[in-house]
């Protein structure tokens, strides 16, 4: 199993953004509310099952290598990739954006100096925007949380804590912490992606990497997903359907600290951590095995991260001025994006050694 599962098919659900009714970088004229209520709702669990299976790739990273070695690979492989972005790929969203709202009117030679005062959006040009994952990803690393459990009794403590979550209950009372974060930091600090005093979604993130490295190792909790999956699938559709029924469809979320927010704070925790182990052990179940086509796309899914939302961005800025309706805009949106994509991935990214380093891949001498 590998990091394109749960990543591939919902990224270039991104393509729906511009025809969502809230905000966003591009925006088609027409609006769908079904497309919102649709792309909410893969808000709530995408990055966080992304989160997880960084957690778990750290554990196995850290088998083969000590910290200091596994330290300055993901320095090399997270935060060079980052900074290529922000100055090189990410530009071009912030200028489409400011082409479509008039806030710009002249050519891209022109807007693109303004990347060099270094001035942070909104006010400037400057921002790492989707990448904010990245951002946290990186900051977590840096945190001596992983080398404390290199030492040998804190690593076997770490084994044991992990094997015991066999019993589907122990496994499903994960999502208790996530509760409290809602109760106490919800409302507190609502989800910025800006790193600096955005510390619910700091600390639930970093939750699930943790999760994800503890258990990331443990054959049982493995196969307590896979063996129970269709009862944890049930217990997210439930409390999707009363997520929906009662905040969702209308966007009425908790504004203060009230019955309606611990009911909101537990659903959603439920659902999102069920969901993960859902796809966990639907992924040990049916994708448990290697071929040319997963290791393909296990090398493909950082440099497609790092690119789809740019090309998104530009490719929609001219589908949304074609006078289609939205179903045809979005299936055409899908498969420009992807072609694109894909071409320079395959064409270009991979190829040489510089561009695989830039978009976080091993030099090719040293993967071969």
């Amino acid at each position: 199993m590998g990091q394109s599962f749960g990543l591939f098919p919902t990224d270039f659900f991104h393509c729906a953004m511009p025809f969502v009714t809230f905000g966003w970088e591009v925006k088609n004229a027409e609006t769908s509310v079904g497309l919102s209520r649709l792309i909410y709702w893969l808000h709530q669990w995408r990055l966080p099952l992304l989160f997880f299976i960084s957690g778990v790739g750290i554990h196995f990273s850290l088998q083969s290598r000590s910290v200091f070695s596994f330290a300055r690979e993901r320095i090399v492989r997270l935060f060079i990739p980052l900074l290529f972005a922000m100055f090189f790929t990410i530009p071009a969203q912030v200028y489409i954006e400011r082409l479509q709202t008039g806030q710009f009117t002249s050519s891209y030679l022109d807007f693109y100096p303004t990347v060099w005062e270094l001035v942070p959006y909104l006010e400037g040009t400057l921002t790492w925007s989707h990448l904010w994952f990245v951002v946290y990803l990186f900051v977590f690393l840096l945190l001596p949380v992983f080398a404390i459990f290199k030492i040998k009794a804190i690593k076997t403590l770490k084994e044991k804590i992990a094997n015991s979550f066999t019993h589907p209950l122990l496994a499903f009372s994960l999502f208790i912490p996530f509760t409290l974060y809602y109760f106490t930091l919800y409302l507190a600090y609502p989800e910025q992606q800006s790193l600096l005093d955005d510390w619910f979604l700091f600390i639930f993130s970093i939750t699930l990497v943790v999760y994800g490295y503890i258990l990331g190792g443990s054959q049982s909790f493995w196969e307590t997903c896979e063996k129970y999956r269709f009862y944890y699938l049930s217990t997210a559709l439930l409390c999707i359907a009363v997520l929906y029924y009662e905040f969702w469809w209308k966007s009425e979320l908790p504004k203060v600290t009230d019955s309606r927010l611990y009911l909101y704070g537990t659903l959603n925790s439920i659902h999102i951590w069920t969901l993960i182990l859902t796809l966990l052990g639907f992924a040990k179940k049916h994708l448990n095995f290697s071929n040319r086509f997963l290791k393909y796309t296990n090398k493909a899914v950082y440099p497609f991260y790092i690119l789809h939302q740019t090309v998104i961005v530009v490719s929609g800025y001219f589908v949304v001025q074609w006078s289609l309706p939205i179903s045809v805009k979005l299936v055409l949106l899908i498969f420009i994006c992807f072609l694109t994509v894909f071409a320079i991935y395959h064409w270009l990214i991979r190829l040489f050694i510089l561009t695989r380093i830039l978009y976080g891949l091993k030099p090719k001498e040293v993967e071969q």
